[in-house]
């Protein structure tokens, strides 16, 4: 095979270049994938935008995405569980396995992971990767490869609702409907959740919940999440909210949601560190509130409910670009938010 590959790199913030990289050369547990979609996230879009999130600073030209599927090309000597030719979903950590967090199971707080396009980490928007075997599932023929790269986002949803514990029965409220909150509304019909309510002040966002699974959905332009939710429960507010649009008001509208005794799980980062809470509030109705950091454990899951046909993720998908054209794929993300859900590259057409 070639020794080149193509590779979309941003040079600068808003400044992303096509050049030619040496294909990576695999260990003796790795797995050379040839990638062939990958989901733009809105970490990407930030990172694109403005050069960091957090602590996580880019200081050099990276290469983004970290939502991706592909085929086995060839693997280490090492590797026992996959050969060339696998179709495979791609989960972006990979972790130590060592340290007491990836014992304890929960590996997404390992603090040497290493995930795909999270500064200093090179990601997917390139033919080709490496990446350690055990962070490599296989896909069943049915699964697209589109599909199989949305098993990254709907991880944070499974990931939510086990951690809040959702239950079949139960009122689950989705504050914010971008990928994340999207996928989660699906998690939450596959946890066995009775009524979903979902708020977005994007009609394209809401017909696009309500096709996944939710059964309210409320444009905040126009109405009051809290009192929908309220509405739907007879006056007692959802057993679950989950807030995945990092919004401080969303956080705030999430919590004014849940019924006394109920459980709020916070998914979006929003920019500020700090974002002022009824204490009082939360207190007096013992509300629980998980924090979510991506997932564990998720992915065998993720690809068997979507293999099942539980939610139709594929109609998410609503831009394709090649991987020549990536700084397009990433500017349609950025500024098409009343008309794009989920923008895929195709790193190998």
């Amino acid at each position: 095979m070639a020794r080149t590959m193509k590779a979309a790199v941003m040079t600068a913030p808003f400044k992303i270049e096509i050049e030619e990289r040496p294909i990576p050369e695999i260990g003796e547990q790795e797995v050379l994938v040839k990638v062939m979609a990958v989901g733009v996230c809105g970490s990407d879009i930030h990172y694109y935008e403005h050069g960091r999130i957090g602590r996580y600073v880019v200081e050099k030209p990276i290469i983004l995405g970290h939502e991706c599927a592909g085929i086995v090309e060839a693997v280490g000597p090492g590797v026992t569980r996959l050969k060339p030719g696998d179709r495979v979903a791609v989960e972006p950590g990979i972790t130590c396995g060592r340290c007491p967090a990836c014992k304890e199971g929960r590996y997404n707080l390992c603090p040497d992971v290493r995930f795909l396009a999270t500064p200093p980490v090179d990601g997917a928007f390139v033919q080709y990767i490496k990446h350690r075997e055990d962070f490599l599932f296989p896909i069943p023929d049915t699964l697209s490869f589109e599909e199989a790269a949305l098993i990254e986002p709907f991880s944070v949803g499974l990931h939510a609702a086990k951690r809040a514990g959702v239950k079949p029965g139960q009122t689950v409220a989705i504050m914010g409907m971008g990928p994340v909150g999207l996928t989660a509304v699906a998690a939450a019909k596959a946890f066995g959740a009775e009524t979903i309510v979902v708020s977005d002040m994007e009609p394209i966002r809401l017909e696009a919940a309500l096709k996944l699974g939710a059964t309210h959905a409320v444009n905040i332009r126009d109405n009051d999440p809290v009192q929908a939710v309220r509405e739907a429960t007879g006056g007692r507010g959802a057993d679950v909210a989950f807030e995945t649009a990092g919004n401080p008001k969303a956080l705030q509208t999430a919590l004014q949601a849940v019924r006394r005794g109920g459980k709020l799980a916070i998914v979006g980062l929003p920019p500020q560190e700090e974002v002022a809470l009824n204490v009082p509030w939360i207190a007096d109705n013992e509300l629980d509130i998980f924090g979510i950091f991506r997932y564990a454990n998720t992915y065998p899951q993720g690809i068997s409910l979507l293999a099942s046909g539980i939610a139709d993720v594929r109609s998410l998908i609503t831009d394709s670009y090649p991987l020549e054209r990536t700084q397009e794929a990433m500017e349609r993300a950025r500024t098409n938010k009343g008309g794009s859900l989920k923008v895929v590259v195709y790193p190998n057409e």
